[in-house]
């Protein structure tokens, strides 16, 4: 048998968007509280009063809210920097696209401030570009599944001063703010002391906004 404490925390993980808005204070408990009661009581194995649901949602709400304050205090300067016209191209892992990949590096040069990505997953191959070298990249993925392809992106990167990815929750810290505010991300891409967010050029100045304050204005 599981706690009602518990188990109302497990059922809010469920949805993180209820996390801003016990945050934010804007969920009404009594009736949060009504709308889960069976599924507290399947888990929790016996009937349970509403009073106390209501005093389960508060007290996560509160825990809640600590975290979000001791996340302001992170001492972690950042600065953001905005890469437009990027492509983004998926296709099935093969043993020729591997072969291939070397020759981008010939072509595309982002010491000279061109953007480039390439994430090897286990079965699929996620490529990052520049358009303007899609004429050039276009040839090397003939005989290739393309799974998915998408342009007219920006690449926000978040440029830490110090390993930000020794600091636990600051990537799910800026995800839950983009999610809450609708902006899809179709990429993320994190190195020792940037995090990149890959997203549609219509939302990259509400992602801008979103990222500049994310922690507290840092």
């Amino acid at each position: 048998m599981e706690s009602v404490s518990n188990s109302v925390k497990r059922i809010i993980d469920r949805t993180p968007f209820l996390y801003e808005m016990l945050i934010q204070g804007i969920l009404s408990y009594s009736n949060y509280a009504a709308s889960i009661l069976p599924t507290v009581e399947e888990l929790h194995g016996k009937p349970v009063k509403t009073s106390a649901i209501v005093m389960a949602i508060r007290r996560y709400a509160e825990e809640l809210r600590k975290k979000e304050t001791e996340q302001k205090s992170y001492d972690l300067q950042y600065e953001i920097m905005m890469k437009t016209n990027i492509c983004s191209i998926n296709l099935v892992r093969s043993d020729t696209i591997m072969a291939k990949l070397g020759k981008l590096y010939n072509t595309i040069s982002p010491a000279s401030g061109d953007f480039l990505n390439v994430t090897l997953g286990s079965h699929e191959i996620s490529l990052s570009i520049s358009e303007k070298h899609l004429d050039s990249v276009t040839p090397l993925l003939e005989e290739e599944t393309v799974l998915h392809q998408k342009g007219d992106l920006v690449a926000l990167s978040l440029v830490f001063s110090g390993d930000f990815m020794s600091t636990p929750g600051i990537v799910y810290e800026a995800v839950r703010k983009l999610a809450w505010e609708e902006i899809n991300v179709n990429e993320i891409i994190s190195t020792m002391n940037e995090l990149t967010f890959v997203i549609r050029r219509e939302d990259s100045m509400d992602a801008f906004a979103v990222l500049q304050s994310f922690l507290g204005g840092a």
